[in-house]
């Protein structure tokens, strides 16, 4: 289909392409020369051709998207197509060589690990359960064996230490001799795995006004994020507050690979709000990766269904987004139930809520944003390199 606008230039394409991320190198893929080349029709159809390290590459859906969505943002691009190609060795040494020289100069000043999959959990508005998603997700990703941290950035409205049934303080000790204590997370084993939470919740009292303005809130966000002792993590949940202000921005700054979860309604109100936070997502160029839709149809005990709050909100605004509505979890009392007892229903609850829940985990664990580790490919052709870069310093260094 022929565009009102001209088509971009290669280099167009290009600057457009600098925003995918690899998500195990860490950095662009045009710097990394992962694009060997790109072709544009006169009619805008652009062919961007892409060389992964190994030809199965488990994260090549991801990839695909991000370079289709940044692509199509130009006016004048009538298709994407992509030219998948295979590094050879010596490509494939430079790319990894190129990958640690990131890393080293342009490492975060943060206490996350860049091994850890960061999710903020973020909506348009407040009301639609944003916290409970976030709640029942972490608890359900780590069910699966993985170690979850939890970080409440809603400074103001504190929700994940009652939904969790944790109210421990949180303490600081000194480590590796450091010149200053770090803030150690409040522990908690889920099945095979482990949460590690973080809340403002965990340093006053429930029913505390905290009366702060926007530079504090981000600097108690960058707190949590430099001077806790998160330690290893397989996944990060952000429990994000509502809007597109301050704490927003800030994250995006100090954590620019993270990708956002989007909560919504089925109400197109809160469809079109929620809009605004992929908005401000793609604007910080992090990646939008699916779409939840909570408090979907209530189907009472004779099995009717009502669509209390309308219905299609979700699906219209991953069809907007371009993402997946990675699932929509029912409106049912049991929830509730289980963030006032401090028991996330997703855990040992049964249901069509529980039962969507895990799924979402699942389908985030094995498609939307698995787990950066050895068993990538990128991440272990990286390490390797690491290794061997680290014996030949050491042979010179002697």
């Amino acid at each position: 289909m022929a565009t009102a606008s001209p088509p971009p230039s290669a280099e167009q394409v290009l600057d457009l392409l600098r925003a995918v991320i690899d998500p195990e190198l860490g950095a662009d893929i045009v710097s990394l020369g992962m694009v060997p080349g790109v072709d544009v029709s006169a009619d805008g159809v652009v062919t961007v051709g892409v060389k992964l390290t190994i030809g199965g590459c488990p994260l090549r859906a991801q990839i695909k998207r991000d370079v289709e969505t940044r692509v199509a943002v130009h006016p004048g691009v009538a298709d994407v197509r992509i030219d998948w190609g295979e590094m050879t060795g010596e490509e494939r040494s430079e790319v990894m060589l190129k990958a640690r020289w990131n890393a080293r100069e342009h490492a975060p000043d943060t206490e996350v690990p860049t091994t850890a999959r960061v999710l903020a959990i973020a909506s348009g508005k407040g009301g639609v359960g944003k916290s409970s998603v976030t709640v029942n997700l972490a608890a359900a990703i780590a069910a699966q064996g993985f170690t979850v941290g939890v970080l409440d950035a809603d400074i103001w409205g504190f929700s994940v230490p009652r939904l969790l049934g944790i109210d421990d303080r949180l303490e600081a000790e000194r480590v590796d001799g450091s010149d200053r204590p770090k803030i150690v997370p409040n522990e908690r084993t889920v099945g095979r795995g482990v949460l590690k939470v973080v809340s403002t919740g965990f340093l006053v009292e429930e029913d505390t006004a905290l009366m702060w303005r926007g530079l504090m809130l981000t600097k108690a966000v960058e707190q949590f994020l430099r001077d806790v002792r998160w330690g290893e993590l397989d996944y990060l949940l952000i429990d994000m507050p509502p809007g597109t202000g301050d704490v927003q921005m800030g994250l995006a700054r100090m954590l620019p690979r993270t990708d956002l979860l989007i909560v919504t309604t089925p109400a197109l109100a809160a469809q079109k709000v929620a809009a605004r936070a992929a908005d401000m997502a793609r604007r910080s160029f992090l990646r939008v990766c699916g779409v939840i839709e909570n408090m979907s149809a209530f189907v009472c005990d004779h099995g009717e269904s009502y669509a209390l709050f309308g219905s299609g909100g979700g699906q219209a605004l991953a069809d907007e987004v371009g993402v997946p509505l990675l699932g929509a979890v029912p409106l049912e009392p049991a929830v509730a139930a289980g963030g006032d007892a401090g028991a996330p229903v997703a855990l040992d609850g049964t249901g069509p809520a529980a039962d969507a829940f895990r799924a979402i985990a699942r389908r985030i664990v094995d498609e939307v944003s698995p787990p950066t580790n050895m068993a990538g490919c990128s991440a272990r052709l990286l390490h390797l390199v690491n290794e061997a870069l680290d014996a030949r310093e050491a042979r010179d260094a002697g």
